[in-house]
């Protein structure tokens, strides 16, 4: 199934609550419990996601002026946004993360059609129009809510964005075995998450794929 990019502003929109909305439950403790990502905490997790708005936002800053803006002005910077992060209370982070999507949300608003056509470059050094950092967003807003390790799970997620992150990553990743199960667990083996019955062709265990995002 093919992605539009209104489905990718729709998805980064219904994300973005999706995501506030679980950590606006959390409380003491609760920050500091394991995320679904070795050795990073609830803490850790957020801290990224609140920095990747940012990290966005710088995107959108290019495509919205010209001005070259990389999402990290630097290869530490990413890890000193979640270390930074770690430091900071539940209402800070909180705050940081409601504030860092409502500030990406308009500048993405606010793009007129020719500046969302404008070339920037990803953290990983490719080249894509600014159309593309919707998608970018929804990524790491919605596996990062399953691996946020509240009550979400990859069967939650909708399914239309469900069938696009699986053919991108099943993309990205290039040569991948032909499994079968679920498109729930299909979606989540592919993304090196946990997932409850993936199987080849044959009905042997599918093989590790290691982690991805």
């Amino acid at each position: 199934m093919g992605r539009s990019f209104e489905d990718a502003r729709r998805w980064m929109q219904e994300g973005t609550k999706a995501f506030l909305d679980a950590i606006g439950l959390l409380h003491g403790d609760d920050w500091d419990a394991p995320s679904g990502l070795p050795s990073w905490t609830r803490r850790h997790l957020v801290a990224h996601i609140a920095a990747n708005a940012d990290a966005v936002g710088n995107l959108v800053h290019w495509a919205a002026t010209g001005e070259e803006t990389p999402m990290y002005s630097s290869p530490e910077a990413r890890a000193e946004g979640i270390e930074k992060g770690t430091r900071m209370s539940g209402g800070e982070l909180l705050a940081w993360v409601r504030d860092s999507a409502e500030k990406l949300e308009a500048g993405m608003a606010g793009l007129t059609v020719d500046q969302w056509q404008t070339t920037v470059v990803t953290a990983q050094g490719r080249t894509v129009p600014a159309t593309e950092t919707p998608w970018m967003r929804d990524r790491e807003i919605w596996v990062h809510l399953v691996d946020l390790a509240t009550s979400t799970a990859f069967a939650d997620l909708p399914e239309d964005f469900l069938e696009a992150l699986r053919a991108d990553v099943a993309d990205k990743r290039g040569e991948v075995p032909e499994v079968f199960g679920t498109l729930a667990d299909v979606t989540a083996y592919l993304a090196g998450r946990p997932y409850d019955n993936v199987a080849l062709a044959n009905g042997e265990p599918a093989p590790d794929l290691g982690p991805w995002l």
